[in-house]
């Protein structure tokens, strides 16, 4: 009669071992036999009609070894259920030589196996103090991104010359000596800058200029750091390139005319709004301004109750057992040395998986399959700049759309997570401890490089 036994070899780890008996698996190992005669395809013999002897001869000893591994499968995954054991991944075979197996000499087995034990830890979510960052939203950030919407909706046009910050220019990037003679062989790149991406310095050396006329310049020296960074990488370079030599050919000088403040730029910019003055317009830009900030706001709180239950949270792990999957369990095998460099990120990871499922499970946090369906037409939504509002989403094509991306197996799984995980913050937001502050749009926008989930 099979059995498992289990002993206890670490913190959460835990030996399981199989142990056969000829009777529990020899049975199945003929039967498997004489399914495989009858559909043995071996030449000079018809099918069906092959003899016993030969198959066993042929194919016994790999059947065999099938049969008790078979055996040996189906008693741990029984045992696992029966025990109702949380596990981590899948147990781990212990120094198992299946090559001890013979048909001819079958016998008693025992099978070892290491499996790695969840942890048991208690979440305070009450506990939790966060800070809900309101941004100050000021005239000067309105008046900005009037502008900015004034530029993508006006007119390009081709002036004579470069006269200010606002010129856009098509330039050639040529690799060359500090005389401007191409270097052979070197970088040869068309690209288009604003005046303004130059270092204010550099500027005064590009007014006046024509289409056909060139500079010849250092990136290091005539771009902002952030635009220097940004030109080197598509140049194919690097910061330590900076100090070469380009003759910047200019091939277009343009200029975008910024659209006027009417009522055609206002249903440009607001397409499902009933915008009639520049009052109104500044109104809906602030208001837009604001629900950005206010979602911004909401994900810095759920990074904050983040890091909270990760670096709050005690928790222990089978950490032999979690250094050994992480070398055998991967789609890449790793080495020990591999396995124990990852093992810090690694164990993190895996303590905000616990927390997560936990408040998930303990809260009964489901989504639905309308939810999904409903995840997929906002995504339309938002594909089509918010101008699906007019049609309403009761529109057939809109339905297809959904409909079609049920279809999709990881649209559907992608989708799942992240609206469990939306869910499942939405709940500790409304649970945890606010503290309301305001904040200026730049100081808020350093809270934000700490953001990590």
């Amino acid at each position: 009669m099979a059995s498992v036994t289990r002993e206890n070899i670490g913190l959460l780890n835990d030996k399981l071992t199989v142990n056969l008996s000829k009777e529990d698996y020899y049975s199945g190992f003929e039967q498997s036999l004489k399914k495989y005669a009858k559909t043995a395809n071996i030449p000079g013999f018809r099918k069906g009609m092959v003899p016993a002897g030969l198959v066993k001869k042929m194919y016994g000893q790999s059947v065999f070894t099938d049969e008790v591994l078979r055996s040996v499968e189906k008693e741990l995954n029984a045992y696992l259920g029966k025990e109702q054991l949380e596990i981590f991944a899948q147990p781990l075979p212990l120094d198992n030589d299946a090559r001890a197996l013979d048909m001819n000499n079958p016998s008693d087995y025992a099978f070892a196996f290491e499996i790695g034990l969840k942890p048991a830890f208690d979440l305070d979510v009450k506990k939790i103090k966060v800070t809900r960052y309101n941004v100050t939203v000021t005239d000067e950030m309105v008046q900005e991104e009037i502008e900015r919407q004034q530029v993508r909706n006006g007119k390009m046009t081709e002036p004579e010359e470069v006269t200010g910050d606002d010129n856009v220019l098509n330039v050639k990037f040529v690799e060359s000596d500090k005389d401007g003679n191409p270097v052979e062989g070197g970088i040869n790149k068309d690209n288009s800058l604003l005046v303004k991406y130059f270092k204010e310095s550099f500027r005064k050396k590009l007014t006046g200029k024509k289409k056909d006329d060139f500079v010849v310049l250092q990136p290091s020296k005539a771009f902002e750091d952030k635009e220097k960074e940004a030109i080197l990488a598509d140049l194919g370079l690097t910061n330590e390139d900076g100090d070469k030599y380009f003759k910047l050919e200019i091939t277009k000088v343009g200029l975008v005319e910024k659209s006027e403040l009417n009522e055609a730029f206002f249903l440009a910019a607001f397409p499902n709004k009933e915008i009639k003055t520049e009052e109104e317009f500044r109104a809906e830009v602030k208001k837009e301004i604001e629900a950005y900030y206010a979602q911004q706001s909401r994900n810095q709180v759920h990074d904050q109750i983040y890091h909270h239950l990760v670096d709050h949270t005690t928790m222990e792990f089978p950490e032999s057992f979690l250094k050994r999957w992480l070398q055998t369990g991967g789609e890449q095998p790793k080495t020990a040395e591999e396995a124990e460099q990852d093992y810090p990120t690694f164990a993190n990871q895996l303590k905000w998986t616990l927390v997560s499922s936990k408040v998930i499970q303990d809260n009964k946090i489901e989504v639905l399959p309308d939810d999904i369906r409903d995840f997929a037409k906002q995504q339309l939504f938002s594909y089509m700049g918010g101008q699906l509002t007019a049609l309403g989403d009761s529109q057939q094509w809109v339905e297809d759309y959904a409909n079609r991306m049920m279809q999709d197996r990881k649209f559907v799984e992608d989708s799942y997570h992240r609206i469990s995980t939306d869910k499942m913050f939405s709940l500790l937001e409304s649970q945890v401890s606010a503290k309301e502050e305001a904040i200026s749009a730049e100081d808020f926008a350093e809270k934000l490089h700490h953001h990590h989930h």
